[in-house]
């Protein structure tokens, strides 16, 4: 029996050798389409006595080389259990907190257990070789991980366990990363290198608690912000791309920015910082839109500055007919717009609101400005912009706030004298917390305060004289109206007087 076994093991492994020489010979010899037709029929074949299911999922998806959030959810999911099962580890150094990370080595098996069935997955690699020149190297270097389990698992492998590897994956990766702020780096002239986003760890510490603002105004902002992350389903009902549009407007100094650093802070979402002037075209504009993340902020802060974006065409329209310019109708200005290159009103329209905003989900699209008169009403109606935030001069209420953050004031008996002041005359949150904060160690809340009390006077003080001058200017540019009125009715009189004596036959003084 043991030497029919041996003389069956030697005829089959003959049999695989003779097997593995013609297939050889057929990848040498036989034409493309044969030894495709050849592979299929073989695989068929293995499939047929193979029980077990796989189902791969690559890291980067689509010819846009995004990587993909199944991926990194799954490599989240099998973090901590293949440092306990893997034999082999790679290790590396998080650059955003400087701590070690272990992930399972390539070509690495690890098996997971859920309700009594045994799931294996295993990471791989394929390197493809590249003949030629290449700019994009992970086209080179294919990394994935392989589920595998037997075949009468497949209804709970496909609806509830990969579910819960995806669901607690994306979980853990929630926990674990840092906030991060995006910039986009320009594309070349030649088009050779696409306009892409770097960035680095987001360590802005404001929060609405330490936000300068009226505590009715922050709660409406915050239950506004909590009701939109929570409303996927909702959006998904209503058929709309899940995001909103914020533009914060209001003078310089008056807490803009902070306001977006609040708003990031408080949902935990990444913050992508655009630069319009470093983007040439309305299709970068667009790629850079794609790879945004989801749970972000996209900001355009001084969107005014770009007046040939901004400006309202209306406006442009009659300066350029008082001027004797032809004004383009309908696309003619956006064609011309077009082929000056840059970012053009209708790219930007696009990029807001358009098929591609619609490419991702949970973003907040949020605009600054500090002159909104000058903002084209197309960019900022309802459905693009939705909420328009005033951002406002430093009333009492947001004072207090400042207090509390610069000297952990509650109250004081100066307090009263500054709120008097506050609503005597303008002045921005920044300018007040600049007087807050102590100049010295020794600098006691008093002594802040009466600063505070100092400038506000000086303020008013200066907004007086300016009165007065504005209304001095105001009075002479009157006088010389007047002067000049009186002059033309002599002069129109005087004209008239001359009329008549000519029309009488003679001069006013012949007669």
């Amino acid at each position: 029996m043991v030497v029919m076994r041996g003389e069956t093991w030697g005829q089959f492994g003959s049999a695989i050798a003779s097997f593995m020489f013609l297939w050889a010979m057929l990848n040498k010899y036989f034409p493309h389409y044969l030894r495709a037709s050849i592979e299929t029929r073989f695989q068929k074949l293995a499939n047929y006595f193979n029980p077990y299911v796989q189902i791969t999922f690559h890291e980067f998806s689509g010819d846009r080389m995004k990587r993909s959030e199944a991926y990194k959810s799954i490599e989240n999911y099998l973090g901590s259990r293949s440092t306990k099962q893997a034999k082999r580890l790679k290790g590396d150094v998080n650059q955003e907190n400087h701590s070690l990370v272990l992930a399972m080595d390539d070509h690495e098996e690890v098996t997971d257990e859920y309700e009594g069935i045994k799931f294996k997955w295993a990471s791989r690699k394929t390197v493809r070789e590249s003949k030629s020149i290449t700019f994009s190297p992970p086209q080179d270097e294919k990394r994935s991980y392989r589920l595998t389990f037997h075949a009468k698992h497949r209804k709970t492998a496909t609806e509830t366990y990969l579910d819960r590897v995806l669901r607690e994956g994306r979980e853990i990766g929630t926990r674990k990363r840092q906030r991060k702020l995006y910039s986009n780096s320009p594309s070349d002239s030649y088009g050779f290198k696409r306009a892409t986003w770097s960035h680095i760890v987001f360590e802005h510490r404001a929060t609405f608690d330490t936000l300068a603002m009226d505590p009715k105004k922050k709660k409406a902002i915050m239950d506004d912000l909590v009701t939109f992350s929570k409303a996927k389903d909702y959006y998904a009902r209503i058929g709309k791309a899940w995001k909103r549009g914020y533009l914060l407007y209001g003078p310089p100094g008056t807490g803009k920015t902070t306001m977006i650093a609040a708003i990031a802070n408080f949902l935990n979402y990444d913050v992508y910082d655009v630069e319009l002037t470093a983007v040439k075209s309305n299709t970068d504009l667009r790629k850079l839109l794609i790879d945004t993340s989801s749970k972000s902020v996209i900001v355009l802060e001084d969107i005014d500055c770009s007046l040939e974006l901004t400006g309202q065409r209306e406006n442009r329209d009659e300066e350029k007919k008082e001027e004797g310019q032809e004004v383009k109708k309908d696309g003619a200005q956006e064609k011309e717009e077009k082929k000056k290159g840059g970012v053009t009103l209708s790219g930007l329209l696009n990029f807001i609101d358009g098929l591609w905003s619609a490419s991702g989900g949970e973003r907040l699209i949020v605009f600054t400005t500090n002159h909104v008169e000058k903002l084209d009403p197309a960019l900022i109606r309802r459905g693009r912009m939705d909420r328009h935030i005033e951002m406002s001069y430093c009333d009492f209420e947001a004072f207090k706030v400042l207090a509390k953050n610069y000297l952990g004031l509650e109250s004081h008996p100066l307090f009263g004298a500054i709120r008097s002041l506050l609503e005597e005359i303008d002045m921005t949150p920044a300018d007040v917390a600049e007087n807050l904060m102590p100049k010295t160690v020794e600098e006691d809340a008093g002594v802040c305060l009466g600063i505070l009390i100092e400038a506000i006077e000086n303020a008013k003080e200066e907004a007086r004289k300016k009165l007065g001058e504005k209304e001095e200017k105001a009075e002479a540019e009157q006088g010389q109206e007047e002067e000049k009125a009186m002059f033309t009715k002599k002069k129109k009189k005087k004209e008239k007087r001359e009329s008549n004596g000519k029309r009488w036959g003679g001069s006013e003084s012949e007669s």
